[in-house]
């Protein structure tokens, strides 16, 4: 058996879509037209990660807005000034905050599997957006009747409900985006704020038994937004060893972008427990070249130094368009990476006897 190999979410939209949101935005286009082009757009990511024998399929979030937002498009609470994001390049993207609760998702993820669902019979993996970060959401100054304790507890229960729809409508797995854990340590360098996020997210994983912990995992990242990251220049020592606090049984590391990836993959040796599985990057989205398979190849055995095979797989560094306006890496590009990933896996494999 080869070494498993997983997408992380996101490949950019075709060009038809990517103008039809434009269109939308601007009232031209009505809601059932969009839906129309999005659910296109569905069956053509699916069916051309098939074709590249791709082992476990995502939907390449071609209907969400963007990773992190689409349980609270069309909330009528919110105010669109809330936490800035910077990036490296200088461009920013900014969350809004809530205006008043009760705090309650709009759309779950359960709908995009289900939607997927029709077009493939192949396992298909959903991503959720991280409790943690829909908890910026709410402002610094109390709401008035809606204070954040209640906000966080009906913000873990639609967090579970988010997760355990997509566990019962058959999700292959279920994997938490938690790009801002490397952010926190950027915004709070004294690792206060990445614990909470860390308790924030637990809190919710425990609601889930011991046959559910091997289909739900998280993705770690530095971001991926117009060829621009976030928080690339933070010492990943000082997140893995509280991001692998966490109770799931599926890590998705962003790796092949790091400057100095044998000492992250020694960090990640010293967390390892039984019953996990580390998901390595080995190749990187925002990049401008295709990696080649015996780059990947050699990442992996790299990789397999560290991690014993029947603990490590491989995946992208991150999703290739977390936003759905980011058109900074083509479509065509994206999927010749991931059949890099893919051919680089089953060399490697081969190298290691799987």
């Amino acid at each position: 058996m080869s070494l498993p190999s997983e997408p992380i979410g996101s490949i950019p939209r075709p060009r038809a879509l990517q103008l039809a949101l434009a269109e939308h935005g601007q009232g031209r286009l009505d809601d059932d037209e969009l839906t129309k082009l999005q659910d296109k757009a569905t069956a053509d990511t699916l069916a051309r990660l098939e074709e590249l024998g791709c082992p476990v399929l995502v939907d390449g979030e071609q209907a969400k807005p963007s990773f992190a937002t689409y349980p609270i498009a069309g909330l009528p609470t919110l105010d669109p000034a809330g936490a800035v994001i910077p990036f490296a390049d200088g461009h920013t993207r900014q969350l809004p905050y809530l205006t008043a609760g009760p705090f309650r998702y709009q759309i779950r993820a359960e709908t995009y599997l289900r939607n997927a669902q029709r077009h493939t019979d192949l396992p298909l993996k959903q991503a959720v957006i991280a409790p943690s970060a829909l908890s910026l959401l709410y402002p610094g100054e109390p709401l008035d009747g809606y204070s954040r304790e209640a906000f966080l507890q009906d913000l873990a229960d639609e967090a579970e409900a988010d997760i355990r729809g997509c566990l019962d409508a058959g999700a292959h797995g279920v994997q938490l985006d938690f790009t801002e854990a490397r952010l926190s340590l950027k915004l709070d360098p004294s690792g206060k704020l990445l614990k909470n996020f860390i308790e924030l997210n637990n809190s919710v994983l425990r609601r889930f038994n011991e046959d559910d912990r091997p289909r739900l995992g998280v993705h770690t990242c530095p971001g991926g937004d117009h060829d621009s990251t976030h928080s690339l220049d933070v010492d990943y020592a000082d997140l893995l060893p509280e991001l692998f606090r966490l109770e799931v049984g599926q890590f998705y590391v962003q790796l092949a972008s790091e400057a100095d990836p044998e000492r992250v993959l020694e960090i990640i040796a010293g967390q390892l427990r039984p019953g996990i599985r580390v998901f390595v990057g080995v190749t990187d989205p925002i990049g401008a070249s295709v990696e080649t398979p015996e780059e990947v190849r050699d990442r992996v055995l790299l990789a397999a130094r560290y991690i014993p095979a029947d603990q490590l797989g491989t995946c992208d560094d991150c999703g290739f368009s977390p936003f759905a306006d980011d058109t900074s890496t083509s479509r065509d590009l994206a999927f010749a990476k991931i059949e890099a990933r893919l051919r680089g896996t089953e060399l490697a494999s081969q190298v290691l006897g799987l």
